[in-house]
């Protein structure tokens, strides 16, 4: 095992009812807050009428900011950190899933930069603190209500990469399983990949942590066994609470301890597939995998013989591919580019320089032009 030190800064409030905390919590991180939302979603479902009435009684201000949309874009946090700056906010209330989080955590590392927030994840701009950050989340897949990483798309630099800093930890996240209820069964289906997705990340990452990998394990076992009930049911309490604990466990960083990093390959293929397509996340997650995992098993067969085996009892590539693409069958998650309905429009070249351009690859399976055009290959023949 490799040296660590951890500490998450993220304090949870789970289960029924849990977003009534929000009137004692607000007042503990300023008076004047910067309320990041979708634009349609919250509304809706009426998960907006009771944050603005927790905000209320906490006797707190806000300012609306209802602009982020799916595969956040830096032009909506510039837009943002405008707000914020000229308003003077104290602190950020993220209400939605990983988009709005990670959005959130971009202009709060920013307000008090003047330069461009997508500095931060050229690594042009490192802060030394951010506003603090409090979410609210509605859509469980991407961890980001209680780790320190954000995701940004920017279409002029034809690339969506991340950045990492501890200054972004929500310090709090309120996660009420019901507000999930009305997150569409497809929606559903592409969190749960993304659960799967990170899950595998840590696996095939940098150092050896039998504890760990014990965890990764149940995470994946866990979401193959409610996955496919929940789709069935989108609104049991238990699978959507069951469903939320496991995604944020899947990337909180507790899976990496033990190990130096995880590896983010597979993540880094799918980030050109949604930069192009607008595909959600999970979708580009499992659409990739199985050629990540082939070409994978050219690099390091062992592991991925170990994972086939302590996963599905099986040992050769041919049965663990097999087995993976079960798997995200199983809950609903597109495997081919013609089940992510892209098949029409896909452009190999597009996507083959994207991936040069974002130098995409893994902390531990660096990848080259080959390597790309290995897994592009792979992705095709599916079709």
């Amino acid at each position: 095992m490799e040296n660590f030190v951890w500490e998450n800064y993220t304090k949870l409030y789970f289960g029924k009812d849990a977003h009534t905390s929000l009137r004692k919590i607000l007042p503990d991180f300023g008076k004047k807050y910067l309320l990041v939302r979708g634009k349609k979603s919250v509304e809706e479902t009426g998960i907006l009428e009771k944050i603005l009435y927790e905000l209320k009684e906490s006797q707190v201000n806000w300012i609306d900011f209802a602009g982020i949309k799916s595969n956040p874009r830096i032009e909506e946090v510039r837009e943002a950190i405008k707000i914020a700056k000229a308003e003077k906010v104290d602190a950020i209330l993220a209400v939605g899933g990983g988009s709005v989080i990670d959005s959130a955590k971009a202009i709060a590392a920013s307000v008090q930069y003047d330069g461009d927030p997508w500095d931060l994840y050229t690594m042009k701009y490192i802060p030394q603190s951010a506003l603090p950050i409090v979410t609210v989340l509605t859509l469980a897949a991407t961890g980001s209500e209680m780790n320190c990483f954000s995701v940004l798309q920017n279409a002029e630099a034809g690339l969506k990469i991340s950045f990492k800093n501890p200054v972004v930890y929500p310090r709090v996240s309120i996660l009420n399983p019901e507000f999930t209820y009305s997150v569409p069964r497809s929606y559903t289906a592409y969190g749960l990949s993304d659960i799967v997705a990170h899950a595998l990340e840590a696996w095939f990452g940098v150092g050896h942590s039998p504890l760990m990998d014990k965890l990764v394990l149940g995470i994946i076992k866990e979401i193959e066994h409610i996955g496919p009930l929940l789709l069935e049911n989108l609104t049991d309490y238990d699978l959507r609470a069951r469903m939320m604990f496991t995604a944020t466990m899947a990337l909180n960083q507790i899976t990496l301890l033990g190990r130096k990093y995880g590896d983010w390959g597979l993540h880094s293929i799918g980030h050109a597939f949604s930069l192009h397509y607008d595909m959600p996340h999970g979708a580009t997650l499992s659409l990739v995998f199985p050629a990540w995992i082939d070409w994978a098993y050219e690099k390091d067969p062992q592991r991925v013989v170990e994972l086939g085996e302590v996963l599905f009892n099986v040992s050769t590539k041919k049965g663990i591919l097999e087995h993976f693409k079960a798997l995200f069958k199983t809950i609903e998650a597109p495997i081919s580019l013609s089940e992510a309905g892209i098949s029409n429009v896909y452009n190999r070249d597009q996507i083959f320089k994207t991936l040069i351009r974002a130098k995409a690859g893994g902390f531990h399976y660096p990848m080259n032009e080959n390597d790309y055009n290995y897994i592009l290959d792979v992705i095709e023949k599916s079709h």
